[in-house]
């Protein structure tokens, strides 16, 4: 692919991440998170609506009696769980929660059909139907899941039970999905299985499996196409649900319209679009196709450029979970279900494998530090399921267009596919923050701790130091290096406006290339590394085909971005106007840790609505009030009670 030049992420065994910001959300799920959502997959906290994925494996298993019950996609919540275990016990070794996975991996064996299937929904009622409805039955999103939990639990302990179950799963796969004759020639109707192929594929060497995710990829959107067939024949032109006549399929909804190397434009369900992007530029990378390559560049340009919210939320509606088009970005009603968010991650993180440069390391920077932290609250026991721009508690309750978008965190849900992937996602958190290229080390996300990884000269070994993103300033130690060619590259945020760099105190004109600073010649063991990021409170404006948004800024300092609360500024947050001629700056606060102590401050004025009788309209009047107005992370929004949140602000 040209003078790409590939990396390999840093595992997780080799970071240790600190007392940082977002340390402190990985500790929050080790010590909170897990234990909690444990409890949830064993029905044993009252009150909460039942899960039931553990007792479904186990009826299935024949240890207990019972029918299944939940979603058809049930058994993803108990994979996303154990992955999330396994990456914990990868960087903190835990006896007791590995014997808890230890228990649960035992019963998922058991409930193993003996040719390798393994779907609780369909061993427990209906053996018979397997591979019937793929556009709704997530059958191979399922298997995807486990085998990705397999992988993470292999690489954490060195066990190979679940690792064995998850091969003999897609060696049977393989068996069935392919163009060979006697084989089916479909594809998921929720992508994973690709992802899950392709780290399957890493651990063990096979090729088998590389080619399976490969050819679900190029076999999505063919001529005839397999969903349509699927709904004539074994369907019945029903839906799976109700078992209600329905038409033809909508190919957009799951990315099946046309061929991956055609599509341009993110279309569809923002998750399933997310999962199989990710996919693409995975196979891309290991393959080296330069088509797929780009069609993943086309795709991502799309998405960051046209069809992403400012907290680095995705998919603007609600029918579908899905994106609309370019530019279609609705505040009050967005849906940007937090995996969207978690899935567009994945896909920046592989692109950045491929490509090093900064616009990935950004956005992924800006979806950790606003939309995923938001997603929980700070207890770690309440969750969104939606993040939107801006909340009514009043039309969540009684406008139907807006019963999906939360006010405050929910304990649970029936469809509950965000709290776990939350919590894979916080726990694996250090893949994402560096990578490594023979003698290039490259920093891609600011968090405390230390590094270490082995390259063919010898180690680098880093302690990183930070107050981020409060301060700007970040220190970096160079405890060991490999060779006297070694480099070390660090990114510089995009919303960075001025920065400087000092190499052992003396201020350094290193290059910068595609947003990472280039550091080389001379690293040695115990050089100190120093970046001064300047960080300024600034209003942001939209692209003014983005229409929610035109007349209006959003408050940004460094990568977080701000919003209003009722409880700082009143009720009716839309009569407040920004003065964008005044200085907004951070309240003075030594260290902040809540939206108390984390706000800023500056000048607004709010219309006269004391004048206001009972006439719902009359003639214009500009009458406004001076107001201070105080804004907070949007990350920590609806933590101090229900009300009102705003991100963009009128000016």
């Amino acid at each position: 692919m040209g003078n790409l030049q590939i990396c390999d992420a840093v595992e997780i065994k080799n970071v240790r991440i600190g007392n940082s910001f977002l340390g402190k959300y990985c500790d929050l799920v080790r010590d909170t998170v897990l234990p909690y959502q444990w409890e949830i997959l064993n029905d044993r906290i009252k009150g909460k609506e039942p899960s039931h994925a553990v007792l479904n494996f186990k009826i299935a298993a024949g240890l207990a009696e019972g029918d299944f019950y939940g979603e058809v996609f049930q058994d993803s919540d108990l994979a996303k769980w154990l992955e999330a275990a396994a990456c914990c016990l990868e960087a903190h070794p835990d006896p007791e929660l590995e014997n808890i996975a230890d228990g649960v991996i035992e019963i998922i064996e058991k409930a193993q059909r003996e040719d390798g299937y393994l779907d609780t929904y369909f061993i427990i009622g209906s053996q018979e139907k397997r591979w019937e409805d793929l556009y709704e039955c997530h059958e191979l999103y399922c298997m995807g899941h486990m085998t990705e939990a397999a992988v993470a639990y292999y690489k954490a302990t060195g066990k190979r039970r679940l690792l064995d179950v998850m091969i003999r799963c897609a060696d049977y796969i393989d068996r069935c999905f392919g163009r060979e004759s006697g084989k089916l020639r479909g594809y998921p109707g929720h992508q994973e299985i690709e992802l899950a192929l392709v780290r399957l594929y890493e651990v063990t060497g096979c090729e088998r499996y590389l080619a399976l995710s490969r050819y679900f990829l190029e076999e999505r959107g063919r001529l005839p196409n397999y969903f349509v067939n699927e709904w004539k024949t074994s369907r019945g032109r029903r839906t799976f649900k109700d078992n209600t006549y329905v038409g033809e399929p909508d190919l957009l909804y799951n990315q099946s319209h046309r061929s991956v190397y055609e599509q341009e434009s993110a279309v569809g369900h923002s998750v399933r679009a997310m999962y199989m992007y990710s996919a693409m530029a995975d196979v891309a990378r290991l393959t080296d196709d330069a088509a797929m390559y780009q069609a993943c560049r086309a795709l991502w340009k799309d998405v960051v450029c046209r069809q992403m919210y400012i907290t680095g939320a995705i998919g603007s509606t609600h029918t579908g979970e899905a994106f609309t088009f370019a530019y279609d970005l609705p505040n009050a009603t967005a849906y940007a279900e937090t995996c969207a968010s978690i899935g567009l991650i994945f896909f920046a993180s592989r692109m950045l494998q491929m490509d090093t440069d900064g616009v990935y390391g950004d956005v992924m920077e800006r979806v950790l530090y606003n939309v995923i932290p938001g997603s929980m609250s700070l207890d770690g026991k309440h969750f969104f399921y939606v993040n939107p721009q801006e909340v009514w508690p009043e039309a969540s309750e009684k406008n139907p267009e807006r019963f999906h978008v939360k006010p405050v965190r929910q304990e649970w849900f029936g469809c509950a596919c965000c709290p776990p992937n939350l919590a894979r996602l916080f726990t694996s958190l250090g893949k994402y923050l560096y990578s490594c290229r023979e003698d290039t080390f490259y920093i891609h996300l600011f968090v405390s701790g230390q590094v270490t990884v082995k390259t063919k000269h010898g180690f680098f070994r880093l302690n990183i130091s930070e107050n981020y993103p409060w301060s700007g300033e970040i220190e970096v130690t160079l405890e060991e290096v490999p060779s006297e060619n070694a480099r070390i590259a660090i990114r510089i945020p995009g919303w960075c406006r001025e920065w400087s760099l000092f190499l052992d105190g003396e201020e350094s004109a290193s290059p910068v290339k595609k947003g990472y600073v280039w550091i080389s010649g001379g690293l040695k063991a115990g050089m100190r590394i120093r970046l001064i990021l300047s960080m300024q409170v600034e209003l942001m404006a939209a692209d003014p085909r983005v229409r929610d948004d035109a007349g209006k800024a959003a408050i940004r300092r460094g990568p977080l971005i701000y919003c209003l609360e009722e409880i700082d500024n009143g009720k009716n947050l839309s009569a407040i106007r920004l003065d964008v001629q005044s200085a907004f700056c951070m309240e003075e606060r030594t260290s902040p840790i809540s939206p108390e102590t984390a706000a800023v401050t500056g000048r607004g004025f709010r219309l006269n609505e004391d004048s206001w009788g009972e006439e719902l309209y009359r003639p214009y009047d500009a009458a406004e009030k001076e107001v201070t107005v105080r804004a907070v992370p949007y990350c920590w929004w609806g933590n101090r009670g229900p009300g009102e949140m705003m991100v963009w602000i009128r000016t």
